[in-house]
């Protein structure tokens, strides 16, 4: 394996009942909570008044910032460092999914920052040498693992671009995952979750080094189980196994683990971003549109791994087949599964409007170093006409 340091500060709480027995000693230090939210469910459901209630009857000063949207945006991010700043909160308590506990990230750190943050943190690659305000979060959601990462994925509407790194200092320092708190998601925002699980791990996969490593030992046992799991889960929402596996699935996608000595191919992810960017669609479901017809562009510039993917990940029977064939009956079965599950298979089905339109997304996209090779603009477009 290549070298590596591997750092996660969050501390997990996981199961059944765990906010109710662990959130009070958790915000006993501070005075003045903003809690954060979307657009909405928390309330719906009862997850809200259920932390709201905690709060309060811990004594805490609550200052509430509901609305983050689905793909949140800088203003959004600036309005909460605002708030922050204004209020004096001393910790923020995001609850929901990836879209609210990465724009409680960014506001961590805007909030405790002076100059330009979107130019030194999400335009490039920036030091933080101070530290954020406290986070923690309650999982409503499984998908992206933000829970236990760095990284705030932010659009920036003015530049149309959607981007983010992962800065270690900015983990949540606790993140509260009661499967339960799951069930209520709507079936399309669960499969598209599980499939956002499943294309970081197969980002992470898909790059070298391709001999044998501890790393793409877990990537393949974490992709059978979102499959298992995710096909049980749409036949029965509340089965407590299935969606408690697929939300570990996803904190263990995201928490570096199996990025350990790896390169890391985010090209998909990258192009998801800049459709995101263009038409705000959901993030998931970009991904499933482009992962198959991506990998039928590079399956032969990794053609051993591919081939053990469908092998290892699909069980397909490798007799007397060459390890092409293989990769591509991996490839389809990768495909047919995004069908299966009802995830989308167009780009016109995430509301992306014609050629001219790809052409500026396609030039929009940023570069992944960690490809099996160079995907240029020019490819990018063919590959987004194929999935038109």
């Amino acid at each position: 394996m290549n070298n590596f340091i591997y750092e996660n500060r969050t501390k997990v709480f996981f199961g059944q009942g765990c906010v109710k027995e662990f959130l009070s000693c958790l915000i006993g230090r501070y005075d003045t909570i903003l809690l954060a939210y979307g657009q909405g469910s928390a309330r719906k459901n009862g997850i809200y008044d259920e932390v709201l209630h905690i709060l309060l009857k811990e004594g805490k000063n609550v200052v509430e910032f509901p609305g983050i949207m689905p793909n949140p945006t800088y203003k959004k991010v600036m309005e909460g460092a605002r708030l922050v700043r204004n209020t004096g909160a001393d910790m923020i308590l995001g609850i929901g999914g990836g879209s609210v506990m990465d724009c409680c990230k960014a506001i961590s750190l805007a909030a405790r920052y002076e100059g330009d943050a979107w130019k030194n943190f999400w335009e490039r690659k920036g030091i933080v040498d101070f530290e954020p305000v406290p986070l923690g979060v309650v999982v409503t959601t499984a998908g992206t693992g933000s829970e236990c990462n760095g990284a705030a994925v932010i659009t920036n509407e003015d530049k149309k671009v959607k981007t983010g790194y992962d800065y270690p200092v900015c983990n949540p320092l606790f993140a509260l995952m009661d499967p339960t708190y799951t069930y209520s998601v709507p079936r399309m925002q669960m499969v598209s979750g599980a499939f956002d699980s499943l294309s970081h791990i197969m980002e992470t996969y898909f790059s070298q080094p391709d001999e044998p490593n501890v790393s793409d030992e877990i990537a393949e046992a974490l992709m059978r189980s979102i499959i298992k799991n995710l096909n049980q889960a749409v036949k029965d929402p509340r089965d407590y196994t299935a969606r408690s596996n697929l939300l570990w699935d996803s904190t263990l996608s995201e928490n570096r683990l199996i990025k350990l000595g790896k390169k890391c191919d985010f090209t998909c992810h990258l192009m998801g971003h800049q459709i995101g960017a263009y038409t705000d669609c959901n993030h998931g479901c970009g991904v499933a549109v482009l992962h198959p017809a991506y990998y039928r562009h590079i399956f032969r510039d990794g053609l051993s791994k591919f081939a053990r993917f469908a092998v290892s990940v699909w069980g397909i029977p490798p007799e007397g087949k060459t390890q092409e064939t293989l990769a591509q009956e991996g490839i389809q079965a990768l495909a047919d599964f995004i069908r299966k599950v009802g995830l989308p298979t167009t780009l016109r089905q995430l509301g992306v409007r014609d050629e001219a339109q790809m052409k500026q997304i396609a030039d929009s996209c940023h570069y992944s170093p960690g490809g099996y090779r160079r995907m240029e603009p020019g490819e990018i477009l063919e590959i987004f006409r194929e999935c038109y």
